[in-house]
C-alpha cells in the first residue's frame, strides 16, 4: 500500500511540475471570422482571433502557433495537412490571416492554437474547433436551379421601387398579389453519413424544414440586400438529422423586401420577382462518396396557407388550407404541381456571414379593454419590433383580425398614424381544437393589439366567436452577442438606458433600421452616429460589415452613396443624397478598424470612400457644401424635419472635414503616401474655408451659435488649438443660458455629448439630461414612452420606436463609467479608464466585451473615499484617470501606489497591464 501512494504522489508531483511549466495564460473563447465554428466562411481573407485569460496580473502572449487539420484525428495526433504556422513571434490576438493551401468549398476543416506568455512559456493547446467553407461560384451549386411556383415577367419588373406617392404612374405593375409558396422534395439515405451539409436561400425570405423540424432559429432569412447586385444564402449542418431511408426537405418563401404590391400600407412597391428557392444538401458517407440534392423541377410546390404576405402591409393565414405533414416523408403529394424553373436574380449569390435575426423576448398582455363593442385591446407594456402569436379555439372558416399599433388614439384604438396604415394580421380558423398561430414574413413596431372577431377567455362570449386564450408578443432583432452592460446609482439614467436599448434592439435587424413599422429602411447617417452607442451593448462586427458591403453595392457610378442601403427605392433631393447620410461610407469601414481592427474591411473599402470624397469635394464650392437634410429633428419653433436651427452648410462641410481626415489616415495605415498627402492637403482647405466662412473670431462662436453649430466643429477637429477652450466655454454658456435644454437633433446631438465630453464637461450632459420637464429622455419617459422615440417631445405624429436620438449610451459607458481607448488605440489594445463622478450619481458600472475580452469599470464614492474596481483582458493595457475627487493617497490593490502621474489637470493617471485592479482613493 505505501509503494501504491508513493507511486501516486510521485505521479501527482510530476503532473503539478508539468502544469508549472506551462504558461499561465488559458483560452476564454476561439474564432474564426470573429465566430465560434462558423459555417459559410470565405475559401480566402480567412482569420482567427482568440481571447485569453489569466489569473496573474500585466499577463500578455509573445508568440503563437496556429494549426489546421482536414479531420480531427490528424489534429489530434499531429499531422497537420491543412496549415501549421510554427512558432510565431507576435503579440496580434486579432485576425490573424490564414496563410496556407487554398481551401475547398464546402468542406469541413479543424483547427487549435497554443500560446506563449510573457515568460516564454508555452500554454496548453486549445479545444479543437472547426470551420465550414461556403460555395461561392456557381459551379459549387452543382446544377441547382432556381425554382419557384410562377414566374414574372421581364416587363413587370419594378427595380428600384417606387416611392407610394409615385405609384400611380406604374399602371397595372406591383398589382397582383403574389402566391406564397410551399416546396418539397423527398430523397433517400442508405449509408452512413459522415457529413451532411445544407445551402438554401428563398426569395425575398424563407423557411425551411428537414423531416418536419425548422432549421435553425432565424426570422426573416435571408438578410435583405438589394438583389440585383447580392443575394444572400445560409448553411446548415443537417448531419444528424438525416435518418435511414426515406427524408423530407420542404420550403416555404415569402415576399419579403423582394416583391412589395400596392395592397394595405406600403412605403414603396417593387417587384425584383415572385418567390423562389434555390438549395443543395452535399451528402458526405464515411467511405468518402458524395451525394447532392439540388432544387429543380423534380421537387413539388402548392400554394401556402399564407394567402397575403407584406413586409409592410401585413399577413393572412387561412389554416382550412393546411396540409398536415407537409414536410415529413410519406405526404401524398399527388395534387402538388412541380416546380417551375425560373429566372435566376440578378445578384450574385453569396453566404450570410451576419448572426440571423431571431425572437428573443415575448410579452403577455399587461391589461385587456373593450374600448368598443367587438374590439379588445391587448397592452403588452412594451414597444417592440415584433409580431404576435396567438392560441386560438372556434369553428371552422371563423376568421380574426389583429391590428398592431404602438400608441392609442383618444378612444382608445389603434393608432397607426404615424407608422403605416393598414397594416394588420388575420387568421382564419380550421376548427380543430386550441390552435397556435404566428406570422412568418413580416413584422411591426408596437405595444398594443386590436383584436377583432374573437374574444379574450376571461370576456362573454354569448356570440359565439373565437375564443383567444393565450395572445403574446414575440420581439425579434439581429442575434449579435450581447455586448456591455451598465448600471448606475440615478434611476432615471437606468431607464434611460433601458428606454434606448429597446430602441435598438428594435431597429437591430439585417440592416440598421430608423423604425420597425412606416420605414424599416437603412438610414445611413445613424449607423455611425449610433454606431458607438450600439457596439457597447452588441457585437456588431458581422453586421456592419454587411452594411459596408450594402453601401458599396449601392453607390452610383459618380461617386455618391444614396441616404438609405440598400436602395430599394430612390427618394428625391436631400432624401436621395445628403452629405451626413452618405458619408456613412467613408465612416463605417474606419469604425470597424477601429472597434474591431478590422484592416481588411477597410482595405476593401477604400475605393469606395476614395470615390465618394472626391464626389463631395466635386459638389462643393470653395470647399463648402451647402446641400443636403442637415440637423434632422432639430427641436426648434417648426415641426420638426429638416434642420432649422443650424445652417446645412454647417453640418454638411464638417462631415466633409471629418472624411477627409479618415482618408488620410486610411491612406497612411494603407502605405498610400501620396493619396495621404492628397487627402491631408484637401482638409487642411476645408478646415481655412469653414472657419472663414462661419468661426466669428471676435465673439468664438461658430454661425448661429446653436448646440450643433459649436459643437460640429469641436469634435471633428475643425476649431484652431488656441481657441478649442474658449469656444467649449462659450457652447456650455449658451446652454446654461438656455435653460439647459436640448435643442441639437439627430446629426448634431452626437457631436455635442462628444465634445462636452472629451471637454471635461460632462456635468453639463447630466445637467442637460437628469430631468423631465423639457422634452428629452426623461420627457419621453414621462409621457410613458417604453421605447426611444423619433422626437425629442415624442410626438404621436412620429415614430415612437426610434433609435437616432440615443447618443447618451455611448457616454454611459465610455463617460460615467468610463470605458474607452486611448489615442491611436485599435480594438481596445489599450484601455482608457476616465469615469466621471457628476451630479449626484455616487455609483457607477460597466461591463464591455472587447475583441480581447471583458473590460469591467466599476466606481464608488462615499464620504472622503473614492474606490474603483477595474479589470483589464490580457494582451490589452490601460491607462486609469482616477478622479481627483478627493485629495489623498492611492492605494491599488491593497499597496500604496507610488508611481501615479500627475497630469496637468485634476485627473490621476495610473497605468497598468492587464488583470484585476481595486483602486482606493483616502
Amino acid at each position: 500500500m505505501r509503494g501504491i501512494m508513493f507511486r501516486a504522489g510521485f505521479m501527482l508531483m510530476l503532473i503539478l511540475q508539468e502544469a508549472v511549466a506551462y504558461s499561465q495564460l488559458r483560452f476564454e473563447k476561439l474564432l474564426c471570422e470573429n465566430k465560434v465554428n462558423p459555417l459559410g466562411v470565405a475559401l480566402q481573407d480567412l482569420r482567427f482571433s482568440w481571447e485569453l485569460g489569466s489569473i496573474q496580473n500585466n499577463q500578455y502572449q509573445t508568440a503563437w502557433q496556429l494549426v489546421i487539420s482536414s479531420s480531427p484525428e490528424k489534429l489530434n495526433t499531429g499531422i497537420f495537412d491543412v496549415y501549421n504556422s510554427e512558432k510565431t513571434r507576435s503579440r496580434q490576438s486579432i485576425f490573424i490571416a490564414y496563410k496556407g493551401k487554398a481551401l475547398h468549398p464546402a468542406e469541413t476543416y479543424f483547427w487549435r492554437v497554443r500560446v506563449w506568455d510573457k515568460n516564454g512559456r508555452p500554454s496548453a493547446w486549445s479545444e479543437v474547433q472547426q470551420f465550414t467553407t461556403g460555395i461561392f461560384d456557381r459551379k459549387d451549386w452543382t446544377n441547382a436551379e432556381w425554382i419557384g411556383y410562377q414566374e414574372m415577367a421581364d416587363s413587370m419588373r419594378v427595380v428600384p421601387g417606387v416611392h407610394a406617392p409615385l405609384v400611380n404612374r406604374l399602371a397595372d405593375k406591383c398589382m397582383q398579389r403574389s402566391i406564397v409558396p410551399q416546396f418539397r422534395k423527398e430523397f433517400a439515405v442508405h449509408k452512413k453519413v459522415k457529413r451532411a451539409l445544407l445551402f438554401i436561400t428563398g426569395l425575398g425570405q424563407y423557411e425551411c424544414h428537414l423531416n418536419g423540424q425548422k432549421q435553425g432559429d432565424a426570422f426573416l432569412s435571408p438578410g435583405w440586400t438589394y438583389y440585383d447586385k447580392r443575394v444572400l444564402y445560409n448553411e446548415y449542418d443537417i448531419t444528424r438529422q438525416l435518418i435511414s431511408g426515406t427524408n423530407a426537405i420542404a420550403v416555404i418563401a415569402g415576399n419579403g423586401f423582394y416583391n412589395i404590391n400596392r395592397e394595405r400600407y406600403f412605403k414603396f412597391v417593387t417587384a425584383f420577382g415572385f418567390p423562389e428557392i434555390i438549395c443543395r444538401v452535399k451528402i458526405t458517407y464515411q467511405d468518402d462518396s458524395v451525394e447532392n440534392i439540388i432544387s429543380d423541377d423534380s421537387w413539388k410546390v402548392t400554394p401556402s396557407p399564407i394567402t397575403f404576405s407584406s413586409i409592410y402591409g401585413g399577413e393572412d393565414y387561412d389554416a382550412r388550407l393546411e396540409q398536415k405533414g407537409w414536410d415529413l416523408p410519406g405526404l401524398p403529394d399527388s395534387d402538388w404541381e412541380q416546380a417551375l424553373h425560373v429566372e435566376a436574380p440578378r445578384g450574385k449569390l453569396m453566404p450570410e456571414q451576419d448572426y440571423p435575426v431571431s425572437f428573443f423576448d415575448s410579452f403577455s398582455a399587461k391589461k385587456i379593454t373593450q374600448p368598443a363593442p367587438g374590439k379588445y385591446v391587448y397592452d403588452f407594456g412594451q414597444n417592440i419590433s415584433g409580431i404576435v402569436r396567438i392560441k386560438v379555439s372556434g369553428k371552422r372558416g371563423q376568421i380574426i383580425k389583429l391590428i398592431p399599433a404602438e400608441l392609442l388614439t383618444g378612444e382608445n384604438l389603434p393608432n397607426q398614424g404615424a407608422t403605416g396604415e393598414p397594416y394588420y394580421f388575420s387568421y382564419t380558423l380550421k376548427g380543430e381544437g386550441e390552435e397556435v398561430w404566428q406570422p412568418k414574413f413580416t413584422y411591426y413596431g408596437f405595444r398594443y393589439l386590436q383584436v377583432e372577431g374573437a374574444v379574450p377567455d376571461t370576456a362573454d362570449n354569448s356570440s359565439g366567436l373565437p375564443v383567444i386564450s393565450q395572445a403574446i408578443s414575440l420581439h425579434n432583432h439581429n442575434a449579435n452577442p450581447s455586448n456591455g452592460t451598465f448600471l448606475c446609482s440615478n434611476d432615471l439614467f437606468n431607464r434611460i438606458y433601458t428606454l434606448i436599448n429597446w430602441a435598438i434592439k428594435s431597429n437591430m435587424q439585417s440592416v440598421i433600421t430608423d423604425c420597425p413599422h412606416r420605414e424599416k429602411l437603412s438610414w445611413l447617417e445613424q449607423d455611425y452616429l449610433m454606431g458607438g452607442s450600439i457596439h457597447y451593448n452588441y457585437d456588431i462586427y458581422g453586421l456592419y460589415r454587411k452594411l459596408v458591403i450594402d453601401l458599396q453595392d449601392a453607390q452610383y457610378a459618380k461617386g455618391f452613396v444614396p441616404d438609405i442601403a440598400p436602395e430599394y427605392v430612390v427618394f428625391a433631393d436631400g432624401f436621395l443624397d445628403s452629405p451626413e447620410w452618405g458619408s456613412a461610407s467613408v465612416i463605417l469601414p474606419w469604425l470597424l478598424y477601429q472597434w474591431y481592427a478590422d484592416q481588411n474591411t477597410l482595405q476593401h473599402a477604400y475605393p469606395m470612400m476614395k470615390k465618394y470624397l472626391a464626389y463631395l469635394e466635386s459638389k462643393s464650392r470653395d470647399h463648402i457644401l451647402s446641400y443636403g437634410l442637415g440637423d434632422w429633428f432639430d427641436y426648434g419653433p417648426k415641426q420638426p424635419g429638416e434642420a432649422q436651427l443650424t445652417p446645412k452648410a454647417v453640418t454638411a462641410t464638417s462631415i466633409f472635414y471629418f472624411d477627409a481626415t479618415i482618408l488620410a489616415k486610411t491612406a497612411t495605415l494603407l502605405n498610400l503616401p501620396k493619396d495621404a498627402a492628397a487627402f491631408q492637403k484637401l482638409a487642411a482647405g476645408i478646415k481655412r474655408s469653414f472657419n472663414s466662412q462661419f468661426f466669428n473670431a471676435k465673439t468664438n462662436v461658430y454661425s448661429t451659435g446653436s448646440q450643433t453649430a459649436m459643437s460640429m466643429p469641436l469634435s471633428v477637429g475643425l476649431v484652431d488649438a488656441d481657441r478649442q477652450q474658449v469656444v467649449l466655454r462659450n457652447l456650455v454658456d449658451s446652454i446654461y443660458s438656455g435653460n439647459k435644454a436640448l435643442t441639437a437633433g439627430d446629426i448634431g446631438f452626437h457631436f455635442l455629448i462628444k465634445a462636452l465630453d472629451e471637454g471635461g464637461a460632462s456635468q453639463l450632459i447630466y445637467d442637460m439630461n437628469n430631468r423631465d420637464d423639457v422634452p428629452g429622455y426623461g420627457y419621453q419617459l414621462k409621457k410613458g414612452a417604453t421605447s426611444l422615440t423619433e422626437s425629442w417631445p415624442a410626438l404621436e405624429n412620429v415614430s415612437n420606436n426610434h433609435l437616432m436620438l440615443g447618443h447618451i449610451m455611448e457616454w454611459f459607458y465610455s463617460g460615467l463609467a468610463g470605458i474607452g481607448q486611448e489615442g491611436n488605440s485599435i480594438a481596445f489594445g489599450h484601455v482608457r479608464i476616465r469615469p466621471q463622478p457628476v451630479g449626484d450619481i455616487h455609483q457607477a458600472k460597466a461591463d464591455f466585451h472587447s475583441p480581447y475580452g471583458w473590460i469591467s469599470s466599476a466606481w464608488e464614492r462615499e464620504n472622503n473615499k473614492f474606490s474603483m474596481q477595474v479589470k483589464i483582458p490580457v494582451n490589452a493595457e490601460a491607462t486609469i484617470y482616477v478622479p481627483a475627487i478627493v485629495k489623498g493617497n492611492i492605494y491599488i490593490n491593497g499597496k500604496k501606489w507610488k508611481d501615479a502621474i500627475r497630469a496637468a489637470g485634476p485627473p490621476v493617471l495610473v497605468r497598468t497591464g492587464s488583470g484585476t485592479y481595486h483602486i482606493v482613493v483616502e
